[in-house]
C-alpha cells in the first residue's frame, strides 16, 4: 500500500505527462519493490518554480518524489534500484536540465503507524494480509 507524492516546478506538464508519472511510478513500485498496484497510490504536485532552490540559486526545473512503504518489506538492493529508476523516470519527464540535487526518498514507516481503509499494516500482517 505504498503512497508516492510526486513534486515539479518548471513548465506546466501536459495531462498526458502527469498520467505517464502516475502509470510509471506506479509500475517501478510493483516491479522493483514488489508493491500491489491496485493498492499503489500517487500524488502528483505542480509547484512554483520560483519556491525552490539548489544551493540557495534558483531553478527552472526541479522534482522530487518521496515514497512511503512499510518498514522492512524491501531490501537494500531494491531500493537502490527504485531510486535510480525513479529518477530516471523524473529526469525523462523534467528534462535534461533537472539538478542533481534531485531526491526521491523511500521513507519507510512503521507498520503500526499507517494503513488504509481503516486498518494499520500492522493489523493486516498480523491477520496474515499482505503488507508489502
Amino acid at each position: 500500500m505504498p503512497f508516492l507524492n510526486i513534486k515539479i516546478a518548471g513548465a506546466p506538464l501536459a495531462p498526458e505527462s502527469i498520467r505517464r508519472l502516475q502509470q510509471q511510478a506506479t509500475s517501478l513500485m510493483a516491479v522493483v519493490l514488489g508493491k500491489r498496484a491496485e493498492l499503489t497510490s500517487v500524488l502528483v504536485e505542480e509547484v512554483p518554480v520560483a519556491g525552490w532552490s539548489v544551493g540557495g540559486a534558483p531553478l527552472t526545473v526541479a522534482a522530487h518524489l518521496d515514497a512511503k512503504v512499510t518498514a522492512g518489506t524491501n531490501t537494500a538492493a531494491e531500493k537502490a534500484r527504485f531510486i535510480a529508476e525513479a529518477h530516471a523516470l523524473l529526469k525523462t519527464i523534467a528534462g535534461p536540465d533537472l539538478p542533481i540535487a534531485t531526491y526521491v526518498v523511500v521513507d519507510e514507516l512503521p507498520a503500526d503507524a499507517w494503513g488504509y481503509d481503516g486498518l494499520t499494516q500492522a493489523h493486516r500482517a498480523s491477520a496474515g494480509a499482505a503488507t508489502r
